[in-house]
């Protein structure tokens, strides 16, 4: 995946929308951080999201996907959804581990996820999970606890693009052994959220289990 500091212009109205949501938030920020493909998913390539930009808050890094939604034109027959009707956000913790290439990592999960939902026609909602089986974790130095995610609404929200509408759905990093508390039915994700108050969390690598 290839970095780029500087975003074209000329990008088309779809993904304007994307960046336009982004740009509400961090209105200062024009030319965030921003990784590609090295080859485009419709020319061969491996990854399915055309990109995913790096927005900085002052505690953590803000990720937003391209390419879950239609960037270009309109190719699906749903006039009120844009593609799958949504896009993935993280906003990963500034710790003193999480580097370029920590973020750059980040951006390889997001491609592994994108895979996942264009070769099954799955989508990602708020309020589900993803456990991954794994137990090391999903950084570089896999040193973290943590391994898979649960959803929630982004507060960039449900936007309306020239292709139909898109949700903004947040990733939060979460434990094998949250996970396993949802995978065995002991909590849903709602009340996983609920209980450790989770709505404002942020994907921290350094942090221990809430359960």
């Amino acid at each position: 995946m290839a970095k780029k500091n500087k975003q074209d212009d000329k990008k088309p109205s779809g993904w304007n929308s994307i960046t336009a949501a982004f740009e509400k938030i961090y209105p200062n920020q024009t030319e965030p951080l921003h990784f590609a493909p090295m080859v485009s998913w419709r020319l061969g390539g491996d990854d399915p999201l055309d990109g995913i930009s790096v927005y900085e808050a002052k505690d953590f890094y803000h990720f937003v996907t391209y390419g879950f939604s239609e960037l270009y034109e309109k190719e699906s027959s749903n006039s009120e959804y844009s593609g799958y009707g949504f896009e993935l956000t993280l906003k990963l913790k500034k710790t003193k581990n999480v580097d370029e290439e920590e973020l750059k990592c980040m951006g390889g999960i997001f491609q592994a996820l994108a895979r996942f939902v264009f070769s099954n026609n799955e989508i990602f909602q708020p309020y589900e999970y993803i456990y991954t089986g794994q137990k090391n974790g999903m950084d570089i130095k896999s040193e973290s606890g943590i391994t898979g995610f649960i959803t929630l609404p982004d507060e960039a929200g449900v936007i309306e693009t020239p292709f139909g509408k898109l949700e903004f759905v947040q990733l939060l990093g979460m434990t094998d052994k949250e996970l396993m508390t949802i995978v065995d039915k002991k909590h849903t994700v709602r009340e996983l959220i609920e209980k450790f108050d989770l709505t404002n969390q942020l994907t921290d690598y350094t942090r221990g289990t809430f359960c």
